[in-house]
C-alpha cells in the first residue's frame, strides 16, 4: 500500500457530505498535495477530465484502482475509553454504577503502569485503525504519563486524534484510589499534558491535539469544572465530556445545579466550538439550541446507550434543529471498535424508537416517536463527515481544501462481510458495505495521504 500525496488517484469513490445525502464518484480523479490535502477532484462527467487523466499518467503519478475497490471517507470515532479496552465486551450485564465501580475504575487505576498502558493503547490505536478509524477523541485516564503514551502511540501510527487526560475530583462520586487529589491538580495535570502535546517533535503538523476533559459534570467539583473552563478558553482547547448520559446523571445535575448538563456546562465555560458532548440522551430541545449555538456537537453512542442510557437519542431531533452529530463506538461501553457496527447499530436504534418496542400493546399505543428512523445514508453520514463537522475539521468529504483521511474497501475480500452481484450498483453498492463490512473488508488506509496500514 502506498502513500498518495502529490499523487492522481483514479477510483471508485463514495461520500456523504449531508446527512441523508450520498455522491457517488464513479471512476473520480482526486489530486492529493504533497500536504496530504485534496488539491482538486474531477468528475466523469466534466470538463478536462480526460485530459487530467493524460497529465497524470504522463507524469507517473496516477494510480488506478481496480473495480471492486472503493474509496470512503475515513471514519471519525467520536467517543473512545481509551483505557477501557480491555474490557470490551465484558460487563455489560451490569448496571452503570456497578459496571463503574467494580470494573471500570479500577481497570482504569491500573494505568498507573506505564507499560501496561503503553502496551494497552498500542493494540487498540492499531484495532482501531485496522477497522477503519482514520480520527478518534479519547478519552485517557487521569495518569499524566500513561496519557501522554497514548499521544505517543497515535503519533507513531499516524492516527489523528484528539486526547483527554481525564479530570475527577468530586469525593462523594470518584473513589478514594481513583482521583484528583484536589481542583487545582485537576486543571494543573490538564494543563501538563496540553503543554507535552503541543511542543511533542513529532506533532509539527498538529496531527494529535489535546481536548480538556472533565469526565462529566457528577464526577469534578464545581472548582475544578470552573478551572477547567478557564483553562479551555486560555489555550483554546476543545472540551470533551459526558452529558445527559442516563436518568441518574442527568437528574443528579438538575438537583445538584438547579439546571440541565448543557446549561451548567455553558456556565462553566465549558460548551465550545469543536467540543463534543458523548451520549446527550436525555437533553431537551433548548439544550440542543443551546449546543448548536456555541458551535459544540454530539457524538452518538446508540450501542452503549442501548445499556446504560435508559433510552434513546432522539438523533433525527437533533439533526432537524441543525446539530453537529456523529457516531461513537463509547469503548467500553459499547462492545465493538468498529464504526460499521456504530452504522448499523444507529439505523437498528432509530426504528425501534420510531415503531415503539412493546409487542403486548396495539401499534397505536407503543409509544413510538414519529419519523424518528435513519437510513445508511444518514449513519455513513455521521460516521465520516457529520464527525468532522462537530470536531470542526476538514476531514469526512472528497473535497478540494479537505484532508485526505481515507480507506479502501475491498468489496471481493473472501473473509469479509459484503457479496456484490452483477445488478448491484451506485447506491446499492454503499448500502451494502454499510450492512455487511467487516474488518477483512478494509484493504487500506490512509491520514494525510499517507498509509497508516
Amino acid at each position: 500500500m502506498s502513500n498518495l500525496t502529490n499523487k492522481f488517484l483514479l477510483a471508485d469513490a463514495f461520500h456523504a457530505p449531508e446527512a441523508g445525502c450520498v455522491e457517488t464518484l464513479e471512476q473520480a480523479l482526486i489530486q492529493i498535495d504533497s500536504e496530504g490535502v485534496i488539491a482538486a477532484i474531477w468528475r466523469r462527467d466534466e470538463p478536462g477530465y480526460e485530459k487530467a487523466i493524460d497529465y497524470a499518467r504522463r507524469d507517473g503519478r496516477l494510480e488506478q484502482w481496480p473495480r471492486g475497490q472503493y474509496l470512503l471517507p475515513g471514519f471519525v470515532d467520536l467517543h473512545v475509553h481509551a483505557p477501557q479496552y480491555p474490557q470490551l465486551g465484558a460487563a455489560l450485564d451490569e448496571p452503570l454504577d456497578v459496571w463503574l465501580n467494580k470494573y471500570t475504575f479500577p481497570l482504569e487505576a491500573r494505568y498507573a503502569d506505564l507499560d501496561f498502558a503503553a502496551a494497552t493503547y498500542a493494540q487498540l490505536v492499531g484495532d482501531l485503525i485496522g477497522n477503519g478509524t482514520t480520527t478518534a477523541l479519547y478519552f485517557a485516564t487521569l495518569h499524566q504519563e500513561a496519557t501522554r503514551a497514548l499521544a505517543d502511540v497515535c503519533l507513531a501510527r499516524g492516527q489523528r486524534a484528539l486526547i483527554g487526560r481525564v479530570a475527577m475530583d468530586n469525593a462523594e462520586v470518584c473513589p478514594e484510589y481513583y482521583r484528583d487529589p484536589s481542583p487545582e491538580a485537576a486543571v494543573t495535570q490538564t494543563r501538563s499534558f496540553i503543554d507535552y502535546v503541543r511542543a511533542h517533535p513529532a506533532n509539527a503538523a498538529g496531527r494529535v491535539a489535546p481536548v480538556v476533559t472533565p469526565r462529566f459534570i457528577p464526577a469534578c467539583t464545581d472548582a475544578a469544572l470552573a478551572g477547567l473552563g478557564a483553562l479551555a478558553r486560555e489555550c483554546g482547547c476543545r472540551v470533551q465530556t459526558h452529558a445527559s448520559e442516563s436518568d441518574w446523571e442527568h437528574g443528579y445535575v438538575l438537583a445538584r445545579h438547579g439546571v440541565t448538563d448543557a446549561q451548567s456546562l455553558d456556565r462553566f465555560g465549558l460548551l465550545n466550538r469543536g467540543g463534543v458532548l458523548a451520549h446527550a440522551v436525555h437533553m431537551t430541545g433548548a439544550d440542543m439550541d443551546l449546543v448548536r449555538a456555541r458551535g459544540a456537537g454530539i457524538a452518538h453512542c446508540p450501542a452503549s446507550n442501548a445499556y446504560f442510557a435508559d433510552a434513546v437519542f432522539p438523533l433525527r431531533e437533533a439533526l432537524r434543529k441543525g446539530l453537529n452529530v456523529g457516531l461513537g463506538t463509547d469503548i467500553s461501553g459499547g462492545p465493538s471498535a468498529s464504526l460499521f457496527d456504530a452504522c448499523r447499530t444507529a439505523i437498528l436504534a432509530s426504528r425501534l424508537l420510531e415503531s415503539g418496542v412493546d409487542a403486548r400493546a396495539s401499534p397505536d399505543a407503543r409509544g413510538g416517536v414519529p419519523d424518528a428512523r435513519i437510513d445508511f445514508r444518514v449513519a455513513f453520514h455521521l460516521a465520516t463527515a457529520g464527525g468532522g463537522r462537530a470536531l470542526d475539521l476538514p476531514i469526512g468529504v472528497f473535497a478540494p481544501g479537505y484532508r485526505f483521511d481515507a480507506l479502501r474497501i475491498d468489496a471481493g475480500a473472501a473473509a469479509g462481510g459484503v457479496r456484490l452481484w452483477d445488478f448491484d450498483h451506485g447506491e446499492q453498492v454503499l448500502q451494502k458495505i454499510v450492512y455487511g463490512a467487516t474488518r477483512a473488508n478494509v484493504a487500506g488506509v490512509w491520514v494525510d495521504g499517507r498509509a497508516i496500514r
